[in-house]
């Protein structure tokens, strides 16, 4: 029988097969142009690469224990470092707007990709396959991305930010308010962990620079070099300003005591080691912004209703081994605490064991190798001493310290090796190992539950954490459970058929979204789309007379002063427009026809337009206008009809209905110039162009507000990009 051909499916196929080619071709040339690698790893210092003054901490490849560098820090002032960036980096970066910097981490990142081959030779030292290597440099290119594009839609092409609708603070409204957001003259000090060296660096470099304020990065001492070879390229760009990124590769010896209260500060790894510089005294004494973003015990819930055969189960069981074995579980967001119910554990402990039996361990450059090595022998230590505290609490059921691993590849030494590995805990509402102990690595624990409360409250006893999950299609349980869990997660991620095909994972990050979480998770937020931005900027409210706070923010504020001149505004470039310009319409009377014809025209018979005696009975208490017909009408009275400068409406926002309009009403448009953000030219783009956001006011022959609202207009410029 003949089958109608599917093409998607036969594209599918095609891109799956060039993607295993693709990491293949990547992984050989990593393993072909690292074979000798060794350096000295270096910091990038006040505008010059410079070597630590002593040997420092010898690094091994994570796969064959070869020594990659020596890491030293010895030698460096860092008073100076500081001041170099708050005088150097920080004063090009606030003379940028905001969407000059954004286009510069823009372009910056297209750099990087044409140098991803290079990354991933270095990755391949720190025992990532392609797929790690893949989230950590290009996950990490894709936040700047993101960010470039968040800062470039969201704020206006200033040095500063406003942030929502002004206060009206007096009867009159002469006496108003605004918060704005400008940089802070300081420079952010980031604190990374050691499982992802450029995602980590980049998620935090993206946000502060867009703020305007310079950063030095602090990498972790084992994967440093990964890091290293990334800045590398980024001062080679010449893309940033010089002093906008300085590196420490090595100890911040007395770093934090030269920080002053303009500067902030963000950290992430180990609880205990973020807990200490929260109390550093100088941090405390100048109440220096400190986040925190800390390794927890993530859970995620099978859902009570799930039965084995269901698509869910299946889900759940790929979500929590890949969880274990991508990164070999050394990310902050895997799954640590496997949360199902009590009648399926069994058969979640053989699911587990069947699909994690199939992971190929060894070398991340050979075919075939889906798990490499932790990222250095320290590592492999403080996890087998882990899990022989879990051990005493929970049984062994899979792996563990005495399993053999059977490892693919050549020359390669088991120093950094920890095979997959599960427990089991009968009693989790009373035993607080597994909730209190972390193994960072492939390591996870099952625990039965008898009822939602009961995963709710084996979910809280984590303390605080970065993510859990929900794996359910029942809707109302997923809802129980997050209306009561979600106060213990900075995130939550419920998985169904529905969204799986789609579902960035558990483990996933993502720019727009917070990362971070309460308690033991550090309690505080990283990404989060513009609110990272604003993380490093400081907020002030300002005060004063409408008119001065229009000239100090570059935004229209009713009841500043106005000017109108014989010119119509729409016959103006956005280059001669000015804040505060006005134009007053003609008047008109609203007219039964009116009323008539917009019905017909649109279909809109609502009783209110068209009923006598219903209309009486309502709260108008007669026929009144559409308020679509309001606004179309003051359209047409505002609107120049003649080609021009004014090339189209680009939107409208915040529209309210103030006041109804009978039959018989006359309006009158007020339309002021509020906000003008000027636009980069695209290539395909003929003219240079920008946003000019105008206040629009309708009111009646009373002087009585009919309807509010503001206009999005896209307007000529006269001048082209950077000019």
């Amino acid at each position: 029988m003949l089958h109608k051909v599917d093409m998607n499916q036969i594209y599918c196929i095609i891109i799956i097969f060039l993607g295993y080619l693709t990491n293949y071709f990547l992984l050989s040339l990593a393993h072909y142009l690292l074979e000798d690698y060794q350096v000295q790893s270096k910091s990038y210092y006040c505008g010059s690469w410079v070597e630590g003054q002593s040997q420092g901490v010898e690094v091994r490849d994570a796969v064959n224990g070869e020594v990659v560098c020596n890491v030293s820090s010895d030698g460096l002032d860092f008073e100076k470092m500081l001041q170099y960036g708050r005088d150097v980096g920080g004063e090009a970066l606030r003379q940028l707007t905001i969407h000059e910097r954004a286009n510069a981490l823009k372009n910056l990142g297209k750099y990087l990709l044409s140098k991803k081959e290079h990354l991933y030779a270095v990755s391949a030292k720190t025992g990532a396959t392609t797929a790690d290597s893949w989230v950590d440099i290009e996950g990490g290119i894709a936040t700047m991305f993101s960010y470039s594009g968040i800062a470039r839609r969201e704020f206006a092409n200033e040095t500063f930010i406003v942030e929502g609708a002004p206060e009206v603070l007096s009867a009159k409204g002469s006496f108003v308010a605004r918060h704005i957001l400008t940089s802070k003259p300081g420079v952010s000090v980031h604190i990374n962990a050691f499982n992802f060296p450029c995602w980590g660096m980049l998620e935090k470099i993206a946000p502060s620079l867009i703020a305007g304020v310079p950063v030095i990065v602090k990498p972790a001492t084992v994967s440093a070099y990964m890091t290293q070879a990334m800045v590398e390229e980024i001062i080679a760009s010449g893309l940033l300003p010089e002093g906008a990124i300085q590196l420490i590769c090595g100890g911040v010896g007395d770093l934090l005591n030269h920080l002053n209260e303009q500067d902030v500060v963000t950290f992430t790894g180990s609880a205990s080691t973020g807990k200490k510089l929260r109390c550093h005294a100088n941090i405390v004494e100048n109440s220096i912004p400190f986040n925190m973003e800390a390794d927890s015990l993530n859970c995620s819930i099978l859902g009570e209703t799930v039965a084995v055969e269901d698509p869910e189960f299946t889900l759940f069981i790929k979500e929590v081994s890949k969880e274990m074995t991508v990164k070999a579980g050394q990310k902050c967001t895997a799954i640590r605490r496997i949360i199902v119910p009590a009648d399926k554990v069994s058969a979640v402990k053989e699911a587990l064991i069947s699909r994690l039996d199939k992971v190929t361990m060894g070398d991340p450059s050979v075919e075939g190798v889906r798990m490499g090595p932790l990222v250095g022998r320290s590592q492999r230590q403080d996890i087998r001493a882990t899990v022989a505290k879990l051990a005493e609490h929970c049984e062994l059921v899979y792996g563990g310290n005495e399993a053999t691993i059977n490892l693919v590849g050549e020359n390669v030494e088991q120093d950094a090796f920890y095979p997959p590995t599960l427990l089991y805990c009968d009693s989790p509402l009373t035993t607080d190992a597994p909730h209190s102990i972390e193994a960072f690595g492939p390591v996870s624990t099952i625990m039965p539950y008898n009822s939602i409360e009961e995963a709710v409250a084996i979910a809280r006893l984590g303390k605080g954490s970065l993510v859990g999950s929900i794996v359910t299609y029942d809707d109302v349980e997923a809802a129980k459970i997050v209306m009561n869990a979600a106060a213990y997660h900075g995130r939550m991620l419920i998985l169904n058929r529905d969204c799986a095909k789609e579902s960035t994972g558990h483990g996933s990050p993502l720019p727009t979204l917070v990362h971070g979480g309460p308690g033991r998770a550090g309690g505080g937020e990283e990404l989060g789309g513009s609110r990272a931005i604003k993380h490093y900027m400081q907020r002030t409210a300002i005060q004063g007379s409408p008119t001065t706070l229009m000239a100090i923010t570059k935004e229209y504020v009713k009841g500043a002063k106005t000017v109108s001149y014989d010119r119509h505004p729409f016959r103006k470039f956005f280059d001669e427009l000015q804040i505060g310009e006005t134009l007053i319409t003609h008047r008109r009377m609203v007219t039964e026809a009116d009323i008539v014809n917009f019905g017909c025209l649109s279909g809109d018979h609502f009783y209110a337009h068209f009923d006598e005696l219903a209309a009486r009975d309502s709260l108008f208490g007669t026929r009144v206008a559409h308020g679509y017909f309001i606004i179309s009408a003051a359209a047409g009275m505002f609107v120049d009809p003649a080609p021009g400068p004014v090339l189209a409406n680009y939107g409208l926002e915040n529209l309210r209905f103030i006041e109804p309009v009978p039959i018989g009403d006359t309006i009158q448009v007020k339309i002021t110039a509020k906000k003008k953000i000027k636009k980069d030219q695209r290539p395909e783009e003929k003219v240079p162009t920008g946003v000019v956001l105008w206040d629009v006011e309708v009111t009646n022959q009373d002087q009585k507000v009919v309807a509010l609202y503001d206009i999005l207009t896209l307007v000529e410029r006269k001048t082209k990009s950077g000019k």
